[in-house]
């Protein structure tokens, strides 16, 4: 077995973070963590009130995870159309590439969510903030725009804000914005933590939510396991995507085979990220006493995984006793059916 240089693990909240009044954000991207090629990841946590700012994203698409506390977004996209939306722990939402929008926490505790981008090499560079278009155009511009005078102009912010501390919104201002319909989900909104899990007994579970389920998700899946004490995410790859880890709870061990005897194994702890390049077989253990939690998400609108015990149980024994040149008695303990989460 041969080993490489390269590492599928960055300690995410132990990195220098980002600090202004109102939010804190940390970041991996291709340059932070350079196994994470095709996918990025933010930790961000906003205090009370507090926003990121009005903005959007040129070169990826934005889905998040909320983990703590309640959030409020407002969306545009091309048609000209806007949406408002509220969030809790355990939703999801998802803004394509270009579409403006802003980020609230709108509870008395400090929220905190993971956003995923579909572009490894996602920036800051790359984000556009509305103080920073604004006080970067010529003032008569901007003025001539916002029907302001220059004097008003001036008033403005001068330089990009990024967060925006603000005072908690209240019923007047959209938080009791009236629903076309009772669905929990909207084009920007889906409820992970709600859905029915897949169940392995003793094992854990799964959420997945696929284009299928959140259809303007186009280019991002997201999933959220756990796993028992002791248990395996069995070796297993996927075929149309690469796999982004973000751990929210517990301890594990993550393995990455990338072919010709190269395999690389890391230990991860809460607030660590992984990384699974597409078609590389992979595998999770919980190694801790808790339950495991991980957020997982893909670079496909769909999602396609590829059990090794799936494809065992689907090939007649006398082809495996040929592949592995043993008898028959040892090849009848072989998995007889996918078995996805091992206790």
């Amino acid at each position: 077995m041969e080993t490489t240089t390269l590492s599928f693990k960055y300690a995410l909240e132990k990195a220098t973070p980002k600090t202004a009044p109102g939010g804190i954000t940390r970041g991996a991207s291709v340059r932070e963590f350079p196994a994470s090629q095709n996918l990025a990841g933010v930790s961000m946590h906003l205090d009370p009130g507090a926003m990121r700012e009005l903005h959007w994203h040129a070169n990826a698409a934005e889905w998040a995870y909320v983990l703590k506390g309640r959030m409020r977004t407002t969306t545009i996209d091309p048609q000209g159309n806007t949406y408002i939306d509220l969030f809790g722990p355990g939703d999801v939402w998802y803004f394509p590439r270009g579409f403006g929008h802003v980020l609230q926490c709108i509870s008395n505790d400090p929220c905190h969510f993971i956003l995923i981008f579909d572009n490894g090499d996602f920036s800051e560079d790359h984000t556009f903030s509305v103080t920073d278009f604004i006080s970067s155009v010529p003032p008569e511009i901007a003025a001539q725009n916002l029907g302001l005078s220059l004097e008003e102009v001036a008033q403005l912010p001068q330089h990009e804000m990024y967060f925006a501390p603000s005072q908690l919104p209240d019923v007047h201002s959209g938080l009791a914005v009236p629903r076309d319909n009772a669905n929990l989900t909207s084009p920007h909104r889906y409820p992970l933590g709600a859905q029915m899990p897949k169940l392995v007994p003793g094992g854990g579970t799964q959420r997945v939510v696929t284009q299928r389920e959140f259809p303007i998700a186009k280019t991002i899946t997201g999933s959220i396991f756990e796993i028992e004490p002791g248990g395996l995410r069995e070796l297993h790859w996927h075929p149309n995507a690469d796999e982004w880890q973000y751990y929210i709870q517990g301890t594990a061990e993550m393995g990455v085979f990338l072919a010709q005897g190269q395999f690389v194994k890391e230990q991860f702890e809460a607030g660590d990220v992984g990384y699974a390049p597409m078609g590389a077989g992979h595998y999770i253990k919980n190694t801790g006493k808790e339950v495991l939690i991980v957020l997982l998400g893909f670079n496909s609108g769909n999602y396609e995984a590829i059990d090794l015990s799936m494809w065992l149980s689907g090939n007649p024994k006398d082809i495996l006793e040929g592949n592995f040149a043993v008898g028959g008695q040892l090849i009848n303990k072989f998995p007889t059916n996918d078995k996805f989460i091992l206790p």
